[in-house]
């Protein structure tokens, strides 16, 4: 639960935003971040609002029968429990008529994962008397930066990730190579093991694409459906993991079950251009004191790809957001493709960084890494990233 002493980082943060203060709305589960930083927990069923304002104490507006979650809200701030609309709507006007508040609302959906809040109860707020703004910096500040016990687990998160995808690469080359070649499938299965034995939790995955499954981005291999890997194959392996009560770690590595063609180093030598030409936009601003939005680095990235004749291969974002809470998180994406990303990287902030290219019928690329704003710095992880593809 929000507690007194986390109030003045948040004070600051919505001072600096230039608004009366932070109204954070959740109604089944569909606002995650109002939900992390309010603390609430338990069976939430009932639309709720916290007020935090730029001076004063926290208000609470609560359904009368859902007082349990809210059993460690501290007595001297205002709780307003309400059971009808009426009396819903009435406590949200008494408590920001008249206020410049910020919400999870993104003008025109520009940055989905901001987009948390309905329309309906956006005009709600409106009709209550006060203006809604977008709470996207609140978000970047509060919710998405990454303490150092998150950093020190995504570190070691990420070595384990990349052992674990060279022990795959070298097992899909010995087996080709003895011709009996693996299973895209059984080889993330034998994945998931080296991930129990590291003590480390994934949603799903890893994804083993090889050939023409490779040039389908989201494409996972099944038990009833899954490729052999044969010598002459290129292999795509993207695995994410966290430690327990850790943060993700997100990689993509490519290698190639014999001599690769030229054509095929061509592509992955675009693929490692576009993310190092990403990579140098971040460090060029961040150690220079420059303001970098994901949105730089995002098309960094894309132009490098286009100018080598591959720009219509290139078909998402060249990052996503990986908060403390979630892999494809609410902070900053690298990204003005797919939305308009326009938030600053500050330091605490992580994303990764992981152009493709895809050129369906043929072949799929795509090298993923993850960074990380320190102050004055940009630290990329595994320590040692991809420079040429896997010869197995």
């Amino acid at each position: 639960m929000l507690s007194p002493s986390e109030l003045g980082g948040i004070r600051r943060a919505i001072a600096d935003a230039g608004v009366d203060g932070w109204l954070l709305y959740d109604f089944h589960g569909i606002n995650p971040i109002a939900a992390g930083v309010v603390g609430i927990s338990g069976m939430v069923t009932r639309r709720y609002f916290c007020y935090i304002p730029r001076e004063g104490n926290p208000v609470a507006i609560t359904h009368a029968i859902e007082q349990g979650p809210w059993d460690r809200w501290p007595s001297d701030w205002p709780k307003r429990v309400y059971s009808s609309w009426r009396d819903l709507e009435k406590y949200l006007a008494d408590t920001v008529r008249g206020k410049t508040v910020a919400m999870e609302y993104s003008p025109g959906d520009a940055v989905p994962y901001l987009d948390r809040v309905p329309a309906g109860v956006v005009e709600m707020v409106r009709d209550a008397g006060a203006k809604v703004v977008t709470s996207a910096d609140l978000v970047t500040r509060i919710y998405a930066v990454w303490t150092p016990g998150n950093l020190a687990s995504h570190k070691r998160a990420a070595e384990h990730l990349a052992r674990i995808a060279h022990n795959a690469m070298a097992l899909a080359g010995e087996r080709a190579r003895a011709r009996k070649p693996i299973s895209e499938y059984e080889l993330m299965m034998l994945m998931r093991e080296e991930f129990a034995e590291a003590n480390l939790l994934t949603d799903h995955g890893p994804n083993v694409s090889v050939g023409l499954n490779a040039a389908n981005p989201h494409y996972e291999p099944t038990k009833e459906a899954s490729a052999l890997i044969n010598d002459g194959d290129i292999i795509l392996i993207d695995l994410w993991a966290h430690e327990p009560g850790g943060v993700f770690a997100d990689q993509t590595w490519m290698g190639s079950l014999g001599p690769a063609s030229s054509e095929n180093i061509v592509i992955w030598e675009t693929v490692r251009g576009a993310r190092d030409a990403a990579i140098k936009v971040l460090r060029d601003h961040v150690e220079t004191g420059k303001p970098v939005t994901g949105g730089e680095a995002d098309d960094a990235a894309r132009n490098y790809i286009a100018e080598r004749g591959f720009g219509q291969y290139f078909t998402h974002r060249t990052g996503h957001s990986i908060d403390s809470r979630e892999i494809h998180g609410s902070g900053p994406n690298i990204d003005n493709l797919e939305s308009r990303d326009v938030r600053i990287l500050l330091p605490g902030i992580a994303f990764s960084i992981e152009p493709g290219i895809y050129i369906p019928g043929q072949v799929g690329m795509r090298s993923e890494v993850n960074g990380f704003i320190q102050d004055g710095s940009v630290l990329i992880t595994p320590i040692n990233i991809q420079q040429d593809l896997f010869i197995v």
